[in-house]
């Protein structure tokens, strides 16, 4: 569609001259012979550009460029008028004028050379105005969607909180535990309980990734050890007394789930009057640390990870514990914030720390400044099962 232009002169003959001009540039051209007139023909129509010239009966060209910056801002106006006080010429250009030609105008085609920089110019305003008010409003709607992610988290993270066990005392084995997530929702678990017939049942899970999707998984790892206690107690399976038994059901249901989410963990039962713990590993890493006689040792055992292989095999292993022991387990979230220069190395650190806090989860988390408040690369739980002091 072709551009619209007001053309506003007192001297017929150059308003008359310009518009067949323009006209026969294919634009839509109006006309006024005053700047009151101008105003009221705007009223009416609205117009792409205006060519105005400055004295004029009535209202001088000057206070017709401020009524056009205060009611159509951005509208372009490019002034022609004969050679005048330089003073007008600035405050025209200082007014926005787009440009300023002399009277009389030899070249036409020097006119439709500005008012073509004019209307472009204009177009790129638009465009970048527009532009703009997208990105505005972008970030609006996308602050407003951040907004209802955060508060999703929060009601998330308050849920698996509320997931999470409370310290625990049975029959002089206390339970205590610990999480530093890295993002709002955590990929990191542990869970302890009694089991009645004086068993205790631990375990602690890392599922891969982080944020909603690996803490979902948590959601369902809490919900199957519930279902397998139910079934304990009705007599319908004693697959949560054995280790290997539980990592087994976890892998299978992880992988019909198509998550495509996979986890590491260790399981653990205790027999409090006997003192031997039964264990399993699925690919869980570092493994726990045992404290016992001023010793300080990983315990042994591996396997692969949970919902990741079908053909998965989990072995059980036994261990009878001492009198006094504690029984520090970590998630590999640990060893990130160590700056050791190798594997090995962090696991000797690990291990000499877990030695140093005798069993005290603060002690090993003030060692490694997880209690700073500072954010942490990938998440972190702790866990203590202790006895006696070590």
């Amino acid at each position: 569609m072709a551009a619209s232009v007001l053309v506003i002169d007192d001297d017929s003959t150059v308003r008359d001259s310009i518009v067949a001009f323009l006209d026969d540039c294919g634009y839509q051209t109006f006309q006024a012979e005053s700047a009151l007139n101008a105003l009221d023909v705007l009223r009416h129509q609205t117009v792409d550009a205006v060519i105005c010239d400055l004295k004029m009966p009535g209202m001088h060209g000057i206070e017709l460029i401020e009524r056009l910056r205060q009611h159509y801002p951005q509208l372009p106006v490019i002034v022609v008028s004969g050679a005048g006080v330089m003073d007008d010429v600035v405050r025209a250009l200082r007014l926005g004028a787009a440009d300023y030609l002399v009277k009389p105008i030899l070249d036409m085609e020097v006119l439709a050379h500005s008012l073509r920089k004019a209307l472009d110019r204009a177009r790129l305003e638009d465009e970048n105005r527009a532009y703009r008010e997208h990105l505005e409003k972008t970030n609006t709607e996308l602050k407003r969607g951040l907004d209802e992610l955060r508060n999703d988290q929060l009601a998330g993270r308050q849920a698996q909180l509320r997931m999470l066990p409370d310290a625990l005392d049975l029959e002089g084995i206390q339970c205590r535990h610990d999480i530093f997530p890295s993002l709002m929702l955590s990929g990191d678990f542990l869970d302890y309980f009694e089991l009645g017939e004086h068993r205790l049942v631990f375990y602690i899970a890392d599922v891969s990734g982080h944020g909603a999707s690996s803490a979902f998984v948590t959601v369902l790892l809490k919900n199957l050890t519930y279902r397998l206690r139910r079934n304990l107690q009705r007599g319908s399976s004693d697959d949560l007394l054995y280790p290997a038994q539980v990592l087994a059901r976890i892998n299978s249901e992880l992988l019909a789930s198509e998550l495509e989410k996979h986890l590491t963990m260790f399981y653990g039962v205790i027999d409090t009057r006997t003192s031997l713990m039964k264990y399993s590993v699925g690919g869980h890493f570092p493994m726990p640390v045992l404290l016992a006689g001023g010793q300080a040792e990983f315990l042994s055992g591996r396997g692969m990870p949970v919902g990741l292989f079908r053909e998965a095999v989990y072995q059980e292993m036994e261990i009878e514990l001492p009198d006094d022991f504690a029984l520090m387990l970590f998630s590999d979230g640990i060893l990130e914030i160590m700056d050791e220069p190798t594997l090995n190395n962090k696991e000797a650190l690990l291990l000499k720390l877990a030695g140093q806090s005798r069993g005290d989860l603060d002690a090993i988390s003030q060692a490694l400044s997880l209690s700073d408040g500072e954010e942490v690369p990938d998440d972190i739980a702790l866990m203590v099962v202790r006895r006696g002091t070590v």
